[in-house]
């Protein structure tokens, strides 16, 4: 699914809740539906990963160019600081794999 349809998706979801056709939980699962769709068919500049392993990054999923940029994005956007060791450091052991 290329960007356009996404966003066509998303706005046939968003006027079906807004017509009352739709309540908001069923709206969240297509626009979510719509969204994993769009990962994982993803066809942009760097790849799509996802992490695994322990909280809060287990299951975060991220478009970077490399899997140490997917490292470092995965840590940003999880909202935890800095570098950590994989290996039983001071944060959250994971690895990161293709989506």
């Amino acid at each position: 699914m290329d960007r356009i349809s996404a966003i066509r998706n998303v706005e046939d979801a968003l006027r079906e809740f807004e017509d009352g056709d739709a309540d908001l939980a069923a709206t969240e699962r297509r626009v979510a539906a719509v969204l994993r769709t769009y990962a994982t068919e993803f066809d942009g500049d760097g790849d799509v990963f996802r992490a695994v392993g322990d909280d809060p990054v287990d299951g975060t999923v991220v478009v970077a160019p490399s899997e140490p940029a997917a490292r470092e994005r995965v840590l940003a956007t999880s909202g935890v600081d800095g570098e950590r060791d994989p290996d039983g450091g001071d944060g959250p052991a994971f690895d990161v794999e293709r989506f």
